[in-house]
């Protein structure tokens, strides 16, 4: 509990060297649940794994109900719009609250159900609803990540004997491929991005004939030297050009290595590095879509280490207590971040350290000697 504590004291700490005061100060209120809620458990009895699991439940089925309004709003749009694109990606639950960080959040509740022991009809049908929700967000990465940790738990937690845990990996990759093949949007956004990585110039596909907009390739993501009003980032190259400018910016500014911009304070070093590439103004307001460097810029490498160490212990404690749900959240935060600046957002920082506080305040031993 006190690494949390410490990073949210280096955040505070930032507001004497931030570039700017206002946006950091801003960011030390969204962030205080790093300092709140590790200080809460600390002065709470530790939990048994079976209330926290019964925390985890209860948490389960809101997202199944929310799953639930999602489908009903989409329906009700589809007999409006007559598009089947309003149960697909962000407009399923809309671009604000984000498909990626939807598909996150019910991935810990999908996995929730899939290890229960003594599965009752209500939880099949949380594994079916859920499971739907998820292919239809159309996410990618929690695509990857959920794949391998079905695979991860099947070889390795499940109790089935060898032959069904054959057919289950059999079935699983097959649900999943069939999954890619009937979604064409998913189908587009994964030949998107593998066009994209080796290809320059493919035109993008919502393009207007008359002002033809075009693909920036990897390679053009971290070499171009200007880019055009008609480019467009697909989702790797724009993160490999945020890393791009990340690398340039340490360069050219010798101290950001050490302490960072401050706490919230480098979407103006990101806007100023845009504008002088030229890009389309709209990019000006994202983040650099990973937490890693997020950290790095933004605290300096102090800050970027204690992230590290509460990632690597929060893994090991979950890989020790062999607890295969607390190994899913681990492992899901440890590869999204790589790709989203999750703890820029004030439900990513929730979902995020409410989480870490319960798996890593849980008390093992005790479950163990009353199951004895």
């Amino acid at each position: 509990m006190i690494l949390p504590i410490v990073l949210y004291l280096v955040m505070a700490l930032s507001l004497f060297w931030t570039t700017n005061f206002q946006l950091s100060v801003v960011a030390l209120k969204k962030e205080s649940v790093f300092i709140l809620l590790p200080l809460t458990f600390m002065f709470l009895p530790r939990l048994e794994s079976i209330k926290v699991y019964k925390i985890i439940r209860l948490y389960s089925f809101s997202v199944i109900i929310f799953a639930i309004y999602c489908f009903v709003r989409a329906i009700i749009n589809f007999s409006i719009l007559k598009t089947k694109d309003v149960f697909l990606f962000h407009n399923l639950v809309t671009l604000d609250l984000n498909a990626i960080y939807i598909a996150a959040f019910s991935s810990l509740s999908l996995f929730y159900f899939i290890i229960l022991k003594n599965k009752k009809l209500i939880d099949y049908f949380g594994i079916y609803i859920l499971a739907i929700f998820i292919i239809l967000l159309n996410s990618k990465t929690v695509f990857f990540i959920d794949f391998l940790l079905l695979i991860w738990y099947y070889i390795f937690f499940s109790k089935t004997n060898l032959g069904v845990k054959s057919i289950t990996i059999i079935f699983v990759t097959t649900f999943l491929l069939l999954s890619i093949f009937f979604s064409n949007q998913l189908q587009e956004r994964i030949k998107e991005e593998y066009e994209t990585s080796f290809v320059d110039n493919t035109i993008y596909k919502y393009s207007d004939s008359n002002n033809k907009a075009y693909n920036v390739s990897l390679h053009q993501a971290w070499t171009n030297k200007e880019f055009q009003k008609n480019s467009f980032f697909p989702g790797t190259a724009y993160r490999v050009f945020q890393a791009r400018i990340f690398k340039e910016l340490l360069v050219e500014q010798k101290n950001i290595w050490l302490i960072g911009y401050g706490i919230n304070a480098s979407d103006e070093a990101i806007k100023e590095k845009h504008k002088q590439y030229n890009l389309f103004k709209e990019y000006n307001y994202h983040n650099f879509h990973n937490q890693y460097i997020q950290f790095f810029a933004e605290l300096g490498i102090f800050g970027l280490l204690i992230f590290l160490t509460m990632l690597f212990l929060n893994l090991n404690n979950a890989i020790k207590k062999k607890d295969f749900l607390h190994i899913a959240f681990a492992v899901t935060m440890i590869i999204l971040f790589l790709t989203e600046s999750l703890l820029c957002r004030q439900r990513g920082i929730v979902f995020f350290i409410i989480l870490y506080c319960l798996f890593n305040s849980t008390n093992y031993k005790l479950n163990l000697t009353q199951q004895k």
